[in-house]
């Protein structure tokens, strides 16, 4: 056969679902080849007229019987696979997804499935080169210690409930800045962009640092980090705000520069 299309080395699109609970990640025991008996996350090949973010939610759907409550974009790898004899390019999607408290329940592609926990997880313990690049960028960016953070947050609000998915986002929509002490996390910060017809800001939220180690740099040693990450990205203004009871973090806000802007706060709850 001379076929000129066959020549071109296209990656074929494939999309990849990363589930989280308490810190432990879904993995899956294949149960076919190639690769059968190996740990693998869910997912699947594109087919025809399918967006990445459909085929998602349509392999979730066939290989776990549940329904995704939130599909949220975390970023591609590109790798190879193969099938018999032949190995070819793929490109894969991966996705944060969020499944709630559904039971699972696995179709015939899978044996069974374990929750791993992705800090003490070899990258080489998964199936496939895009996904073990995938579970090291997943380590690097989304281990946490969710108690402590939990702690942290406590001392801000009293009343502040930390959601898991909602901090996994957190990183993804933006950057964490995290100080240690000893193995032990003692403050952090978050930082996100916001395009405005106007100009790119940055907003930051929820400086905390924990009070036995207040008052030893830590805290704008987490801003200067955060003002880094916006200028490394291209960020013209950040804003904040905050309680004007913490007479500390104001202190520290206008050192750096930061001027009070004289405009009404109004938050509104959907």
């Amino acid at each position: 056969m001379n076929c000129e299309l066959c020549n071109f080395r296209n990656p074929k699109g494939t999309a990849t679902g990363i589930i989280l609970k308490d810190n432990k990640l879904l993995l899956l025991k294949r149960n076919e080849e190639p690769l059968k008996g190996l740990w693998d996350l869910p997912g699947g090949y594109m087919q025809e007229g399918e967006a990445p973010e459909a085929t998602i939610k349509r392999e979730i759907m066939e290989e776990l019987h549940v329904v995704p409550t939130d599909i949220t974009f975390i970023r591609t790898e590109s790798g190879v696979a193969f099938w018999k004899d032949t190995t070819y390019p793929i490109i894969s999607f991966f996705y944060l997804i969020n499944i709630a408290d559904q039971e699972i329940k696995l179709n015939e592609e899978n044996s069974t499935y374990e929750w791993i926990d992705l800090m003490k997880l070899p990258s080489d313990f998964v199936a496939w080169d895009s996904n073990q690049t995938a579970v090291q960028w997943l380590q690097e960016k989304l281990t946490f210690d969710l108690e402590r953070i939990k702690e942290l947050v406590k001392q801000l609000d009293p009343n502040a409930i930390v959601k898991e998915q909602s901090l996994y986002k957190a990183v993804l929509n933006g950057f964490v800045s995290r100080k240690y002490v000893d193995g032990e996390l003692i403050g952090m910060g978050w930082i996100f962009p916001r395009q405005t017809a106007l100009r790119h800001q940055a907003v930051v939220e929820d400086v905390i640092v924990d009070e036995k180690f207040r008052g030893q740099g830590y805290g704008k040693a987490i801003m200067l980090e955060l003002h880094d990450w916006a200028k490394s990205k291209g960020v013209e203004v950040v804003e904040l705000t905050t309680n004007p009871k913490r007479i500390a973090a104001n202190g520290l806000y206008q050192d750096l520069g930061y001027k009070l802007h004289e405009t009404n706060h109004y938050l509104f709850n959907l």
